[in-house]
């Protein structure tokens, strides 16, 4: 709405500038009014056209280019008093005229100067930065399944991640409903992860931020598109354990960190024939199978124990299969 009301503002205005340039022309002509106006106007519209059709710009090029056309005109404005004597006395040409190609070559060389070298050097101004782009501080967007897991608290406090954490808005009240659901698991589970937010954002250490503005590329999307987006707007990098968002950002070229994935490259790594002894909790889906839980919560598969549930054996372990869902380890029952 705002960009709505600048742009009318705009074309208005544009509209009062030309009817200025008419009243300064002072001609007698019906119809150059008209078409100083229209000239005015199109170039106007073009203007707001190629606003909308460039929706993603980067401040600091733009800001390179709003210094170096200052830096130009202030050079510009320096030189010509200094050189005005020599100007008058070697040039037939106008002043005004001299003015101009100098303007215009010191413009563009300031700009192309401040734009091959923004990344160089730290160039500090009110509310904007130049520096050098490193590595591993791109902001983290949070999913809502990541917070209500609440390993990513666990693996903040530790101090691995310096990066702002980002909470969308459209986020927080999917998980502010799962909280006030009807159904007592999911009110659980949504409470839970309010209370993860609430501890992290306790947290002096941790930079956690609620990203609350309203992207025109965001409008009727889903919320797992709509949090892939606002990672690529602001070239940070998801943070889920959600397998399918994490296939959805892939396809967007969007970076993913998975928490499944670290818990994973975490975890003890048992290889095939190691004996370790393990307490058989529960049958198996196979005919002869057990399932035993490592501490961590790995699921192991016992054949041959689905009669020994609640006795702790000595496995041979057979196999792992790992995926990004999990680790399961499939072992024999050593019997004693």
């Amino acid at each position: 709405m705002d960009l709505i009301i600048l742009r009318c503002v705009f074309l208005l205005c544009a509209g009062g500038v030309s009817v200025i340039i008419n009243a300064s022309l002072g001609t007698t002509n019906e119809a150059i009014p008209w078409l100083v106006f229209a000239g005015v106007m199109s170039l106007a519209v073009v203007v707001v056209v190629a606003d909308i059709y460039a929706p993603r710009k980067r401040i600091d090029t733009i800001t390179s280019v709003y210094f170096g056309v200052l830096v130009g005109v202030l050079l510009t404005y320096v030189l010509s008093i200094a050189l005005a004597p020599l100007l008058q006395q070697t040039f037939n040409a106008s002043p005004l005229t001299v003015q101009l190609v100098i303007a215009l070559i010191l413009c563009y060389v300031c700009t192309s100067v401040l734009l091959q070298t923004k990344d160089d050097f730290r160039f500090l101004i009110p509310y904007v930065e130049f520096v050098r782009e490193v590595k591993g501080f791109k902001p983290l967007v949070l999913d809502t399944s990541v917070v209500i897991d609440g390993r990513i608290a666990d693996l903040v406090a530790t101090g691995i991640f310096d990066n702002q954490l980002i909470m969308p808005r459209f986020a927080l009240i999917e998980l502010q409903a799962i909280a006030d659901s009807g159904d007592k698991l999911r009110r659980i589970r949504g409470r839970r992860g309010l209370d993860v937010l609430n501890r992290m954002r306790s947290d002096d250490n941790v930079d956690l931020m609620i990203f609350d503005r309203e992207l025109p590329e965001l409008a009727g999307q889903t919320v797992d598109l709509q949090l892939v987006l606002l990672a690529k707007h602001l070239e940070g990098k998801v943070v889920t354990g959600d397998f399918n968002l994490n296939k959805v950002a892939k396809l967007h070229n969007v970076a993913v960190i998975n928490l499944n994935e670290i818990s994973n490259s975490l975890r003890p790594v048992f290889l095939p024939d190691e004996i370790f002894r393990l307490k058989v909790i529960k049958a198996g889906e196979g005919p002869e199978q057990g399932v035993g839980y490592l501490d961590d919560g790995t699921m192991v598969v016992i054949e041959g124990a689905r009669n020994r549930i609640g006795q702790e054996l000595e496995v041979r372990v057979t196999s792992t299969l790992q995926t990004n869902a999990g680790k399961m380890i499939f072992t024999k029952c050593e019997f004693e």
